[in-house]
């Protein structure tokens, strides 16, 4: 059965999502989307990737900037929706926004609740080297991701998978796991289950002070940290390069062999390892400042990268 759908989200990982929804026949009467925002050199205003695919399904968009206004919250209730679906919108909704569908709202969430609650949960996984997660469709409540949880699909995180990697595989199988929650939902035969009490952590969104990479941490915390930051923000070092020091982010890494002094550089093999606390990490793909990622090995054959050097 066909249900109408308001459809809030805003980024990249929300789009299959979308697109999934609208493939299933499901009549989707609105998107909700974060405000354009200035972007690029020249600063002029960008739609999300959420509003841009919705207007290319000639979806009505609605950008504002609070839901806390009775203006907008009878303006959302007046779309007679049966379901709202919440896909990384942005926006806290309030009670009003909450109850306001037939059937209420469905958040896909990626992680597994109730670990990694709220705004990173995939860089906060890998970063603490989780060894699974999952994707979760999610009855919303007015808390911070509490509500119940109606399907989860788990997913195994490799040991050299970046937050990228996992963030397209985690958006790709959530469209899907949306979609059949919709199905059993218009047959009056979606389930819930209440979250645990224990294990519950909080995945705090990212900040610009936890970027750089501290060498004196082990091997693995290191190589975690770079992972989990792929490919945005992105882990960063300085090296001496040119005659100055430049930033540099690595994007890729693998444990390395060998230990030594925390920060110094060994150049002897196919790319640039670098001791740590304990043990060392292999950086397989970086990125100078101003310049195109590269492999590690590229990187070598053209840095002044001297034998020995020790990273701050």
């Amino acid at each position: 059965m066909s249900l109408r759908v308001i459809f809030m989200g805003t980024p990249d990982f929300s789009v299959p999502t979308l697109m999934e929804i609208v493939g299933q026949g499901h009549d989707v009467v609105a998107c909700y989307s974060q405000p354009p925002r200035p972007a690029g050199r020249g600063m002029d205003l960008k739609k999300s990737p959420v509003h841009e695919a919705a207007e290319s399904f000639g979806i009505p968009v609605f950008t504002p900037q609070s839901l806390k206004g009775a203006e907008e919250q009878e303006a959302f209730a007046a779309l007679n929706a049966d379901v709202a679906v919440v896909v990384a919108y942005g926006l806290l909704l309030p009670k009003p926004i909450l109850e306001a569908p037939e059937y209420g709202c469905l958040n896909l969430h990626a992680s597994m609740l109730p670990r990694w609650r709220g705004a990173a949960p995939i860089n906060r996984a890998i970063m603490a080297g989780d060894k699974e997660t999952a994707v979760q469709v999610m009855r919303m409540e007015e808390g911070l991701d509490t509500g119940p949880v109606c399907m989860s699909e788990t997913v195994a995180i490799g040991e050299n998978m970046t937050a990228g990697d996992l963030h397209d595989k985690l958006s790709s199988l959530g469209g899907d796991l949306m979609v059949r929650a919709l199905a059993a939902l218009s047959r009056g035969a979606l389930g819930d289950q209440p979250q645990a009490e224990d294990g519950v952590t909080y995945a705090a969104k990212l900040s610009k002070q936890e970027t750089r990479i501290d060498w004196s941490k082990p091997a693995a915390e290191v190589h975690n940290h770079i992972r989990g930051l792929s490919p945005f923000p992105g882990a960063w070092c300085e090296m001496p390069l040119g005659g100055k020091m430049e930033r540099v982010k690595v994007l890729r890494s693998t444990l390395g062999e060998g230990s030594g002094t925390p920060g110094s550089v060994q150049t002897g093999g196919d790319v640039p390892v670098i001791s740590c606390g304990a043990g060392a990490v292999r950086l397989e793909q970086v990125q100078r400042a101003g310049k195109k990622p590269m492999s590690g090995a590229e990187f070598l054959r053209g840095a002044s990268l001297s034998d020995g050097t020790v990273l701050d």
